[in-house]
């Protein structure tokens, strides 16, 4: 690891949330420093920096998070708050955020705001610790009485899963700081699991944890403090599940063993925390097996079980995974936690393998699952994420509801988003021996190790407004490669270095370019920004006949708010017209728009009460010279209609109302 000059990144921006050893089998490492100085992804983490991160700490104390942590510690009378065992981990989760946080301003920096975040990071921390029993243990639920005793609900507890939290709150505490109090706090409890759990545990308990993270968090342990045991204990907990100490249910990933899945099943975000954990394993080990479990089911779930949008998990009831080819619009879960945790395995999916198709299913899902998870102003927040909120539609309330609300009774996607947010430029760049790969297009300062020494990029760019992207070497000569990720709904893109046109060799996705770059030398990537119809495998019910627009990563929708009157529902899309697009700063803290022509059909085909009809046959269009005849319907009658889209990470941030993404053509 190199220490960058204070150019290229503010202090503590070195280590991110995933730092494979020295003797990891990856084929990629993280950048040495990262930093996100301006363009589209500042503004979002100015967001989360300025609004969201610093309301976190009244809002875990309305809650009552905080009251059960001072409880535990013997500081005030009083009893348990809250609905769910798991409440604790929320504390954690917007612990590692502020640290990020932290670790971006620098020590001492931040003015007011930053001492405050400081401080409350601090008396949070120490709170935690005094919380935690002599011999490791900590989980509120448990320790004010709600619970049958430790480890006695390994289902439904989480007792786990929040030191798995609590260990990744410390780890960034540690690495953003220097302070070790949150991480030691994680790491006696990691020791108390290894001697309750782990495979040389004397009368120890033979189970696993019913929601996976702890898996993560482990292997991230092992690789702060170079102790094997919590390596090991890691793929003991991943080799012990499938063998029904969950009662072999699929919804607990249980219903088979880890290494012999063939497809993501049950619950989403378990699944997709359990496979990131399975991926770090992989990494760390090299075990083949491993490798082969974890490309295995990521293409069994992008090719049947991933929304347009990136968002995973088809069905409420269970917040789980559907068959293949089942996802519905409006019934869509898409919870917020899944699209952090498929980020979170698809990142590491791309330093295990070195593969690009990792990074695309990655900026899918920022620009559109994750980003819809929270509002423009940093405050609301959404739990579900559907593609369709039909006219007339009537709001269930609580945590599922398609209204953006300021916290939730389980409020684990809010601080989730946080978390991820703020270690963000962790997750844009990458190196190996050869060279320099960048996985995501934003504005910032790079520094990176490669087989030639130490590289520093600056980026500059309006993505995804604009499909231009400047890359200027700041230092680094000598030969090494530089691989631009080549998106998969890119159809025609230019590339010239200082000014000259080149042919980059294409690899696996990259645009690949191997030279001997000197200091000063321009990149200039121009991506084509077209926007575009897109169609769903028929195999998808649910949209069959219907079209989405795109306009690069963006996923787009139609909102009411843009269309008065209403009548969502009946919109039809005329897939033939023209599609044109409009910057609009005014809009919704500054979109480009895309406008599309279409109809509003009449309210019914007849008066008749019964809204079944009988099928309008297929006609024969007159045949010419040029072109035989072809089977037509009659058009139905309707009002013509401008329609305008807006991007979906947008929606619900202004009146109440409809909204689709899928739009039916007839």
């Amino acid at each position: 690891m190199i220490d960058p000059p204070a150019a290229a990144a503010p202090a503590g921006q070195g280590l991110g949330p995933v730092a494979p050893t020295a003797a990891a089998r990856t084929r990629l490492r993280p950048a040495a420093a990262a930093a996100v100085t301006g363009g589209f992804w500042a503004g979002r983490r100015a967001v989360i920096a300025e609004a969201s991160i610093p309301q976190g700490p009244g809002l875990l104390e309305s809650a009552g998070n905080l009251h059960n942590l001072r409880v535990a510690a013997g500081l005030e009378a009083g009893e348990f708050r809250g609905r769910y065992p798991f409440v604790d981990s929320d504390v954690y989760k917007w612990l590692e955020a502020a640290c990020w946080q932290l670790a971006e301003i620098g020590p001492g920096e931040g003015g007011a705001a930053g001492r405050q975040l400081a401080e409350d990071v601090e008396r949070i921390s120490t709170l935690i610790a005094a919380a935690q029993e002599p011999d490791g243990y900590l989980n509120t639920w448990f320790q004010l009485g709600r619970g049958e005793g430790r480890f006695a609900d390994l289902t439904w507890g989480h007792e786990l899963y929040c030191a798995g939290h609590l260990i990744q709150a410390g780890i960034a505490h540690r690495r953003a700081t220097g302070r070790t109090v949150l991480f030691e706090a994680g790491r006696r409890f990691a020791d108390l699991l290894d001697a309750v759990f782990g495979p040389e545990a004397k009368d120890g308990i033979d189970g696993v944890e019913g929601h996976p993270e702890i898996e993560t968090a482990l292997v991230e342990l092992y690789r702060e403090t170079g102790e094997r045991r919590y390596l090991t204990l890691a793929g003991h907990l991943v080799d012990r599940r499938g063998h029904g100490l969950l009662g072999g249910s699929g919804y607990f990933q249980d219903r088979v063993p880890v290494r012999a899945a063939q497809d993501v099943e049950g619950h989403a975000v378990r699944q997709l925390y359990l496979l990131a954990g399975v991926a770090d394993l992989a990494a760390e080990t090299g075990e083949q097996e491993l490798i082969s479990v974890v490309e295995r089911v990521w293409e069994a779930m992008a090719a049947a079980k991933t929304h347009l949008t990136g968002g995973l998990g088809a069905r409420h009831e269970g917040e789980s995974f559907g068959d293949p080819y089942e996802l519905p619009t409006e019934q869509a879960y898409c919870e917020t936690c899944a699209a952090v945790a498929s980020v979170q395995w698809n990142w590491r999916m791309a330093l295990l393998t070195g593969r690009a198709r990792y990074a695309d299913l990655a900026e899918r899902t920022l620009f559109n699952a994750l980003l819809a998870g929270v509002s423009l102003d940093g405050t609301r927040w959404l739990y579900v994420n559907p593609l369709q909120v039909r006219d007339g539609y009537t709001d269930p309330g609580g945590d599922k509801t398609t209204r953006r609300t300021r916290w939730f009774r389980c409020a684990c996607c809010p601080p989730n988003v946080m978390r991820l947010l703020a270690a963000l430029p962790h997750y844009l760049l990458s190196a190996d021996v050869e060279g320099v790969q960048v996985h995501q297009y934003a504005t910032g300062r790079f520094v990176a190790e490669t087989g030639a020494g130490p590289v520093e990029l600056s980026v500059e760019t309006d993505y995804p407004w604009s499909g231009a992207v400047r890359l200027t070497v700041q230092r680094g000569p000598g030969d090494w490669t530089l691989s631009l990720r080549l998106p998969h709904w890119c159809t025609g893109y230019r590339l010239s270095v200082a000014g000259e046109p080149v042919r980059p060799e294409q690899q696996d996705g990259w645009l690949r370019v191997r030279r001997g770059w000197r200091p000063g030398e321009e990149v200039e990537l121009v991506f084509d920004l077209e926007p575009r119809l897109t169609g769903a495998d028929p195999r998808v019910d649910a949209v069959r006949g219907s079209l989405a627009i795109e306009r690069g990563p963006l996923v787009y929708c139609v909102e009411e708010a843009d269309h008065p009157g209403g009548g969502l529902d009946r919109l039809v899309l005329d897939d033939a017209a023209a599609l044109a697009e409009e910057n609009r700063p005014d809009l919704l803290g500054g979109v480009v728009t895309v406008r599309a022509a279409g109809r509003r059909r009449a309210g019914g085909r007849s008066a008749d009460w019964w809204p079944y009809q009988p099928h309008l046959p297929l006609r024969t269009a007159p045949s010419g010279p040029d072109r035989p005849g072809e089977p037509t319907r009659p058009m139905e009658p309707g009002e013509p209609l401008a329609l305008t889209a807006v991007p979906y990470y947008a929606w619900a941030n202004r009146e109440d109302g409809a909204m689709r993404v899928w739009l039916p053509t007839g």
